[in-house]
């Protein structure tokens, strides 16, 4: 199947939900205040992190599904899958409920929520609980399509629930009001949906023997002796790209979240060009390296080509035009806070987005025990130095000690790939 065609169909995936954020975010914060929409981006942070109660299963499925497909293992491939959904629900349910039961101590105490919105923080995150079960459940099936390399089914659901992410709290609060909580109803009703539309595509590829199959324990040590230690960088890596609003919360009170949340979210977004390229080189690498090294080299080295040149002129274009088109966007106000920490940040994700192919192509050699540890360590500095950083230098802190932790990880990442021969 084509890279290009599946790359462009990631890219679409990914993009074409913020053309609707760029007008629903400004509408939302005008509407709510700033530290209405700083929560909200919380809930957001929050499914997305608490979702990786998969441990891997995702990632783990892509590949194991992959390798039988292409040994044409079909008869196993029920039993393989049933296997790895169980354990992304028992999570997921394990995932929600230690949420749930933080919901008290998140929105009193941890995040310096005002008085006036503790109330329907608490609530609002008790119901974003329930989303984390169909979150790690969807994650699963949404590896199994990706094994099978069925990116534009996939990409046309993340479209869609893309969408939903940024126009259904908009919504809520055209025709219902600026209440918190029934936004964060609208998001996990939407999640729901995708859910029930990955489970159906997913039973359509099987055969009738996927009624008959069964959890299996000897599957389930196959799949966590390659997901556990793919786990903790799952873990670990969304922890350090999340923890930096909390933190901010936490020293400067949420008020201050969405100065920063903002910018980030957007120029996080950047990073769907090289995320399009690599969630379809992984299942193409791990099949090209058993058999092919001097081809999977080939791909390796061409796509980092392709991503330097592609996020290079994006990445110095935003970093110099941070203040006026912050300003043109979200108003003067706003953007004074903001700007420096577009800049600084642009710098950051041009880092990070070239670290995201090395760390694919070492997991892709089913090496995930290196990327684990690089980012365990890579934790033990970063909490600290952002603590630090936000202390003495504010928000421009926070900027600054994000762009310097991503770009020690690209280094690191590059040499160890370059040991593998790459």
């Amino acid at each position: 199947m084509s890279l290009k065609r599946n790359t462009i169909w990631n890219l679409a995936g990914a993009g074409l939900p913020l053309l609707l954020g760029a007008v629903t975010i400004p509408y939302l914060i005008k509407n709510i205040g700033v530290e209405a929409f700083g929560i909200l981006t919380l809930v957001w942070a929050l499914i997305g992190y608490f979702s990786l109660f998969d441990f891997g299963l995702g990632r783990a499925l892509t590949q194991q599904v992959a390798a039988m497909l292409s040994a044409r293992q079909y008869m196993q491939l029920p039993n393989l899958i049933k296997t790895g959904l169980w354990f992304t629900a028992v999570t997921g349910i394990i995932g929600g409920m230690i949420l749930a039961a933080l919901a008290d101590q998140l929105a009193i105490h941890w995040l310096k929520v005002s008085v006036l919105l503790q109330p329907s923080t608490q609530k609002a995150l008790i119901v974003a609980a329930i989303g984390i079960p169909l979150t790690t459940m969807t994650t699963g099936l949404r590896g199994i399509l990706e094994a099978y390399e069925d990116f534009k089914v996939v990409n046309l659901l993340r479209i869609g629930l893309g969408a939903a992410n940024f126009g259904l709290p908009a919504l809520s609060v055209m025709f219902i009001g600026n209440s918190l909580i029934w936004m964060v109803v609208s998001l996990i009703a939407a999640r729901a949906i995708v859910f029930f539309a990955h489970g159906w595509l997913v039973y359509r590829k099987l055969s009738d023997d996927w009624r008959a199959s069964r959890f299996n324990k000897s599957t389930m040590r196959n799949l966590l002796s390659f997901s556990l230690w793919m786990t903790v960088s799952n873990i670990v890596s969304p922890l350090m790209v999340s923890a930096d609003r909390f933190v901010i919360s936490t020293v400067l009170g949420a008020s201050m979240v969405a100065y920063y949340t903002v910018p980030f979210e957007v120029l996080i977004r950047i990073l769907i060009v090289p995320g399009a390229l690599t969630s379809v080189l992984f299942p193409r690498l791990a099949a090209v390296m058993a058999t092919d090294w001097p081809e999977a080299k080939r791909l390796y080295r061409k796509s980092l080509k392709i991503i330097a040149l592609a996020l290079f002129p994006i990445c110095i274009l935003i970093a110099l035009t941070s203040k006026w088109t912050m300003a043109l966007w979200l108003g003067r106000d706003f953007s004074e806070i903001s700007w420096p920490i577009v800049s600084i940040m642009a710098v950051g994700v041009l880092l990070n987005g070239l670290a995201s192919l090395p760390f694919a192509a070492i997991q892709a050699t089913g090496d995930a025990r290196t990327t684990a540890c690089l980012h365990i360590l890579e934790l033990a500095i970063y909490i600290p130095a952002l603590f630090f950083c936000l202390k003495f230098f504010g928000l421009i802190g926070a900027a600054i000690a994000w762009s310097l932790r991503v770009g020690v990880d690209l280094i690191v990442l590059l040499i160890c790939a370059k040991r593998r021969k790459l």
